[in-house]
This record gives structure tokens, C-alpha cells and sequence, in this order.
């Protein structure tokens, strides 16, 4: 039978989302979702789940709350599992409890996965802890949505003011001046603190600690508007003390990264984990060449290769699906040596049960002929390079001046991609780009069919950073700056030199 799951996206920190939300959203056969704070959620869909916005901003309505209803009975009665995700929680003040009834009423069999809401996240982010055994034993969640011209309030102020409770006020920013002086007119100390934390949990939250008094001034003076959580209770003065993710290095740096999606994770989770915003615009997408025949007759020549060289993980995925169509192993290569250029390309061979026996101390072509040249003579030597179809050729035709034998086989090409260019295209014309990081000469060149190299000239504040000096040098010979290269060419390299320049 088709079920409604009303879901909880929680407040925006992606790690946040529950993993039995994230196993619906990757069943449900439609999904219908809220303006969410942090949309990559959707990418846990199944890529052939129909996907309905019903978003609810301000005066922005993409449906009305009966049409959603109405909605998400129509797609269970046709038989489809839905999965209907809402920020926050969906129980506190997200309609949820009304969307249930009404699929109740409709005989909907439906389900609800908590979220993490706001309410407790966003201070929580900003080093205020709700209760303290010192301040407060309980809190009071308040709608800060009431419309301040009503007759008769339905919040007990007093109530409010009298008690020890921790206050937090959702969807308050616009009646913050109401709330204050409700609030102090109802007995409130005057110097209470109180608190505002924007955006919370995303690379763009912000917060204050003032007074309830001086709270609404000091938004206007901090220009903090909606979505704030406001928080009023002595719990507030801890922000100092415990605030702890508004120090993160790189928060709120909005950093492209270009590399092919698979690529990607890495970089961008590392750049996440340090705060930033990270807008994923592959620009390559990496595909097995169609006709792997050559490769196939190379494998089957294993024993007569003295070294194998690995020179990216790439080259050696693609040869380890081609050992597996063909029943074998590592044990294949138990009578060469392997050789991996940097430690990403060493950590994929070690997971398939390979410990390379050389990696470069620089992890470029000229480090590999140095480092095997020492390790003894190379005349008459046989190589294997399994690689991108486009590749310098420095590597080979410098094992050839040394007296080796080398056979080139390709395995993979990069291909063109333009994903995320639309979020990428915003973010420039709203100039809110501050670093675009380049993994490859042919990342640079696909972002340049984008972004022209006299559009990014024209921003002289969005930092460029390459992996190294071969992707630096396609950079210059675009007339590009290189803001950014680590000494070491790898990734936890360059992402530790975007600490360092933005610190």
C-alpha cells in the first residue's frame, strides 16, 4: 500500500538529516519538498522520482497549505510511495500535524520521521545550550509569527516573563521590537539576555548576544533579519564560552570545486567540515574508453612488465574493472613492481590489496623518473602506463631517454560536464564567489567554456587555486592568476593552503 512519510530535513547542516530520512528519500517514488534549507537532500532521490516544489516563502506560495493536501492524497491514491520533506521538523510549527490529519481523514496510510528543528539547532551551533543545570531547566517554544495587531494575544506574556524557562521564538524577526517590549512589559528584566543566530547550522550563520531591551536595536545595527531564532534566557551568556562552529576557518567562503562529481566528495567534504559553502560544478566527467581491447592484451601480458604505473585513481579503477571481466585478481600483478603517483592513487591500490612499491616524493612525471632512476637502472626495463587518453608525455618519453621500454595504453577519458552551472552562474552575477579550485589542466579549460577567462579577469576577488604547477601553468597561459597552489600536490594539501590564505 503507498504511504505519505511527512520527513524532517532539519535545519541545513546536511550531516544532520536522519538516515532513515535519507533511506525514504532514496525509496519514495515522489518527493514533494518545502524551500529547503540546504537542497542537496533532493540528491538522495532516486533520479526517476518525480520531484514537486510546494514552497511557502513570505508572500511566495508555490501552492496553498489545502492544495499540498490535496497533493500528497492524489500521489498516495495513485499508488506511489511519497516522501513529503519539510525543514525543521515537521511537528513544530511545520503544518505537519495538520498535513497527517488531513491524509487520515483521506484513509492515507502515512508515517512521521522527526527532524532536528531549528529551535534546538541554531543555538545549539552558537554555543548556547537550552538547559543548564547553573540557568535553566526547561524551554518554552514560541511562535514569533503572531500578529502583533490582534486583539487579544494568544501567548501568556506573563506567563513567559515570570518563568526561569529558556524562551526560544521562531519566525519572530519581524515582531522582535513586539516581543521585547511584550516581554518587559510583563515583568521581564530589561537586562535579561537574549540572542540572535542566523542561518543556523549553514556556512552563513551569524549571532549576537545583547539584552532583551537592546535586542531589536542591535539586529537592525547587525543587519540580521529572517531566518533568525531568537533565544532569551541566561543560557545566552555561555555563547562566548561554547560557540564553537562560527570559528571554523572557512565558514561562509562560497568555494567552487570543478573536479568530475566522483572526484569531488572529498574536496568538497573536507571544504564543508571547515565551514564553506561549496558550490560542486563538475566540469569533467570521467568515462572508461569504449574500446578497451588494448588494455585487455596488456593484462594478459602482465608477467612480461617489469613495473606497472599507476598515475591516478582513475587509471586504476578502470584496470580493476578490467581484471575483474576477466576473473582475475591482485594476484596479477604478483610479478611486477607497481608504481602510484600520490597518496590518493596509493590508497585506491591498497584497498585492493596492492602496497605500491614506489610513490614519488613529488607526485608529478619528473618525481617518478627520479625516484626510479635511484632505485637502479632502467635500460631495458619494461613499463606499463595505463592512463587518460590525454596525458603529458613527459613520463614515458623520459623512461624512454633512460632506456626503457614503455607501453602507453589508455584507459579513460575526461569528458566535458557542466553540472551545477546554473548555482555556479548565480553565485558569480550576485558576487558571492570567493575561490574556484582547479584539480586538473582539463578542469580549467572546461570552467573557461563557462566562465570566460575575461569574466573571471573582471573579478579580481574571486581566488584562484590549483592542485599544481601543471593546472597553475594552464591557468597563466589563459592570462589567469594562481592565488593558491600547496607545496604538495594533493588534495588535503590545497585544502589546508585555502585555510592558510583565507587565516
Amino acid at each position: 500500500m503507498a504511504k505519505v512519510y511527512l520527513i524532517g530535513a532539519g535545519p541545513g547542516d546536511p550531516g544532520l538529516l536522519t538516515l532513515k530520512a535519507r533511506d525514504v528519500l532514496a525509496s519514495a517514488d515522489v518527493v514533494v519538498y518545502d524551500a529547503l534549507a540546504n537542497a542537496s537532500f533532493l540528491d538522495y532521490a532516486r533520479p526517476d522520482a518525480e520531484k514537486i516544489y510546494v514552497g511557502k516563502i513570505a508572500d511566495q506560495h508555490a501552492m496553498s497549505q489545502w492544495q499540498i493536501n490535496q497533493l500528497l492524497v492524489d500521489k498516495a491514491r495513485e499508488g506511489k510511495d511519497v516522501a513529503r520533506l519539510k525543514g525543521g521538523d515537521p511537528y513544530i510549527f511545520g503544518r505537519g500535524g495538520e498535513e497527517a490529519q488531513e491524509l487520515l481523514k483521506a484513509g492515507v496510510d502515512f508515517e512521521e520521521i522527526p527532524g532536528i528543528s531549528s529551535s534546538i539547532a541554531a543555538p545549539a551551533y552558537a554555543g548556547i545550550p537550552l538547559t543548564h543545570r547553573d540557568f535553566s531547566s526547561s524551554v518554552t517554544i514560541v511562535t514569533g509569527h503572531e500578529n502583533p495587531d490582534k486583539a487579544k494575544s494568544a501567548i501568556d506574556w506573563p506567563a513567559l516573563a515570570r518563568s526561569a524557562s529558556t524562551l526560544v521564538f521562531l519566525m519572530g524577526m519581524k515582531n522582535l521590537p513586539d516581543i521585547a517590549r511584550r516581554l518587559v512589559e510583563a515583568g521581564m528584566d530589561p537586562a535579561t539576555p537574549a540572542a540572535l543566530v542566523y542561518r543556523g547550522t549553514t556556512p552563513f550563520q551569524r549571532s549576537l548576544v545583547s539584552t532583551i531591551a537592546d535586542l531589536p536595536a542591535a539586529a537592525v545595527r547587525e543587519k540580521f533579519t529572517n531566518p533568525s531564532v531568537i533565544v532569551v534566557g541566561a543560557v545566552c551568556t555561555l555563547h562566548d564560552e561554547l560557540g564553537w562552529f562560527e570559528k571554523k576557518p572557512l565558514l561562509g567562503r562560497r568555494i567552487v570545486v570543478t573536479r568530475a562529481r566522483a572526484q569531488a566528495s572529498g574536496l568538497a567534504a573536507s571544504l564543508t567540515a571547515l565551514g564553506a559553502a561549496v558550490i560542486q560544478c563538475p566540469t569533467i566527467r570521467i568515462e572508461p574508453l569504449a574500446d578497451l581491447a588494448p588494455l585487455d592484451r596488456a593484462i594478459a601480458g602482465l608477467a612480461d612488465y617489469q613495473w606497472v604505473v599507476f598515475t591516478s585513481v582513475n587509471g586504476v579503477k578502470v584496470f580493476w574493472d578490467s581484471l575483474r571481466r576477466k576473473g582475475l585478481d591482485a594476484r596479477a600483478l604478483h610479478a611486477c613492481k607497481v608504481c602510484a603517483i600520490g597518496p590518493a592513487t596509493a590508497r585506491e591500490l591498497e584497498e585492493r590489496g596492492i602496497y605500491p612499491d614506489f610513490v614519488p616524493a613529488k607526485y608529478v612525471a619528473e618525481g617518478v623518473i627520479e625516484g626510479l632512476t635511484k632505485q637502479g637502472g632502467l635500460k631495458g626495463t619494461r613499463f606499463l602506463l595505463p592512463r587518460a587518453a590525454k596525458a603529458r608525455e613527459i613520463l614515458p618519453e623520459e623512461l624512454r631517454k633512460a632506456g626503457a621500454e614503455v607501453d602507453v595504453v589508455p584507459v579513460y577519458e575526461t569528458v566535458p560536464a557542466c553540472d551545477g552551472k546554473d548555482e555556479l552562474l548565480q553565485a558569480l552575477a550576485a558576487g558571492g564567489l570567493d575561490c574556484v579550485t582547479f584539480g586538473s589542466s582539463s578542469t580549467v579549460e572546461n570552467f573557461l567554456a563557462i566562465v570566460s577567462a575575461d569574466e573571471l579577469k573582471r573579478h579580481p576577488e574571486i581566488k584562484l587555486a590549483a592542485i599544481g604547477p601543471v593546472t597553475a601553468k594552464t591557468l597563466a597561459k589563459h592570462g589567469l592568476p594562481c592565488d593558491v597552489m600547496p607545496e604538495e600536490y594533493t588534495i588535503p594539501a590545497l585544502v589546508q593552503a585555502l585555510v592558510d590564505t583565507y587565516n
